[in-house]
């Protein structure tokens, strides 16, 4: 695996959807859990997809600044593996939440400047992301970022790069930043929480991750 992008697919809303990614290859299936946006997943759909996939990939829970009881009972639920926090939650938080689930735990941050990639190196998660800073938006907004801030990096903790990404673009975004993974919702969708098949394999095929994990 050394050297190769892993991909995320975010933003799964269906059985066929998650089903597709996975047999495309996807190393992470992202499933939100955030009310009132677009792609919040219906929890008995999450644990269906769980439940036929869980061999074959990770299963991510998305949530904003959620409550770590709700986060706990998301997860024990639906049979998530890890979690991604994509608000305002503190490293204290992060911790606590990898100890109530057994989750791995990704913190997403949204990039403005090197100072938001200072501010991560506080978090000793398994993974950092690192996405597009939208005003009022937490993720899944199709807008991209300098990625050449990534150059200044010092944390050592395995990146997935986010926000924008589309099978026209990903391979730039690999070359300016050799991310552990990337991730992906609206680049890949005929519409929010539906994927396109065509675009799906595509977005795998440039970013040369067909069938890895």
């Amino acid at each position: 695996m050394a050297g190769v992008t892993r991909v995320k697919i975010c933003g799964n809303t269906s059985l066929d959807d998650a089903r597709l990614a996975v047999d495309l290859g996807a190393w992470a299936i992202g499933l939100i859990f955030v009310p009132g946006t677009p792609r919040v997943v219906d929890e008995d759909v999450a644990a269906r997809i769980a439940a036929e996939l869980r061999r074959r990939t990770e299963l991510v829970g998305v949530f904003v600044n959620a409550p770590l009881e709700r986060v706990a009972a998301v997860a024990d639920a639906v049979g998530l593996t890890m979690l991604q926090l994509h608000g305002d939650e503190g490293p204290s938080y992060c911790a606590e939440a990898a100890r109530r689930t057994g989750c791995r735990v990704v913190k997403a941050a949204r990039v403005r400047s090197r100072a938001d990639l200072t501010a991560l190196e506080a978090f000793h998660t398994d993974l950092h992301m690192l996405d597009a800073h939208v005003e009022g938006a937490r993720g899944g907004t199709g807008r991209t970022w300098d990625w050449d801030l990534v150059a200044a990096r010092r944390a050592s903790t395995p990146l997935i790069v986010s926000g924008g990404l589309t099978p026209e673009n990903v391979g730039e975004a690999i070359a300016a930043t050799a991310p552990y993974a990337v991730d992906v919702a609206s680049g890949v969708e005929s519409e929010p929480g539906r994927k396109d098949p065509e675009r799906l394999e595509a977005f795998f095929r440039a970013a040369g991750a067909v069938g890895v994990r």
